[in-house]
């Protein structure tokens, strides 16, 4: 089997394990990608993801993550669920908590490693000798670079991979080998002048064109950030308790994304249709249990609580709310108690 049956063995047995698209691209990203991503970390937009600044531009070079790689295989999985309109309505639905719609099934990297693990076998199957390594964020690699250079899309303004008939809604995935196979070449971006994901997103976390600074980002904040959202940007978070998806919305070609038939990521415990109240009566025995399997478990649940507190702030102004809140305000938590104090004084309550 030469090379070029081999890449197309590889793109058959990719899509019958239902990934959207696999591109194979070099282990090195151009120089150019170096100086972006030095410029993006010496700005200071990374936040608190320290891990940024521990790999550096090594995120650039997979032989990082494995010394005899020649060849990087991309692959995308499509996770959206439901309707466009459906979501809408929830961001608009100031009672309503609003989960990023990656997360509301169970936890992608999981999924995704499994079939880039089922995938680097079959290969093996082909050419025994094979050395690969899956990586669904699960090591230093720049995926959405990597993909871009593979040609399985293009960057959208948002920062985040673009295809012309599928959007941005899937999760990427890398498997490294040591198989030397013909690269994709990259295809040109079709954005052009449209900026309706900067102007869309709430905290104006795209401070440019591909340019995404973390710590103003929602995804950022609510997920990432350990210590509790920053008062200036809690009355643009909403009713957003983890993620974002508003530069996503309203990006022209998602109205071509279909629905993924994923049973795992199907919506779990009514999360797509859940009010803040109602979570926030889940104590962290409730959280652990029905969170087990899900990403948001990693955040922990004091994290999560503080997002739906802050969220809460934001509703129209309640006396049911600002009961619920007096309690939480000693809460020997400190991200709690400083959310309730908050969101107390949201609701007119008296210091």
């Amino acid at each position: 089997m030469n090379s070029n049956e081999l890449t197309l063995a590889i793109r058959q047995h990719a899509q019958q394990l239902g990934l959207l698209d696999c591109k194979i691209t070099t282990p090195n990203l151009s120089p150019e990608h170096d100086e972006k991503l030095s410029l993006w970390l010496a700005q200071g937009f990374k936040g608190e993801m320290s891990f940024f600044h521990k790999h550096g531009i090594s995120r650039n070079h997979a032989e990082y993550v494995l010394p005899e790689v020649k060849s990087v295989i991309m692959v995308a999985l499509p996770y959206w669920t439901e309707d466009f309109d459906q979501t809408r309505a929830i961001l608009a639905d100031e009672k309503a908590a609003y989960i990023s719609r990656y997360a509301l099934g169970r936890d992608y990297h999981k999924v995704l490693r499994s079939r880039l693990k089922n995938l680097g076998q079959y290969i093996e199957q082909l050419v025994p000798d094979v050395i690969y390594r899956p990586v669904v964020d699960s090591a230093p690699l720049s995926e959405v670079s990597f993909a871009t250079q593979a040609g399985l899309g293009w960057r959208g303004k948002h920062s985040l991979l673009l295809q012309k008939q599928t959007g941005s809604l899937y999760f990427l995935g890398a498997l490294l080998t040591n198989l030397a196979l013909e690269p994709n070449e990259e295809i040109p971006s079709h954005c052009g002048q449209c900026s309706r994901c900067m102007q869309a997103c709430p905290t104006q976390a795209i401070v440019a064109p591909y340019t995404v600074d973390a710590r103003r980002c929602i995804s950022y904040l609510t997920i990432e950030l350990n210590d509790i959202i920053p008062v200036e940007f809690r009355k643009a978070m909403g009713n957003r308790i983890y993620g974002c998806d508003d530069c996503q919305l309203v990006c022209p070609f998602n109205r071509f994304t279909k629905p993924s038939q994923e049973a795992d990521f199907q919506v779990r415990h009514g999360l797509d249709q859940v009010s803040l109240v109602e979570l926030l009566a889940w104590d962290e025995t409730m959280f652990q249990s029905r969170m087990a399997g899900s990403p948001i478990y990693r955040i922990g649940y004091h994290k999560w609580l503080s997002n739906i507190i802050i969220a809460l702030g934001n509703v129209s102004k309640s006396a049911t709310i600002a009961s619920l809140m007096v309690p939480l305000c000693t809460h020997p938590n400190h991200l709690i108690a400083e959310a309730a104090k908050w969101t107390l004084l949201q609701h007119d309550y008296p210091e």
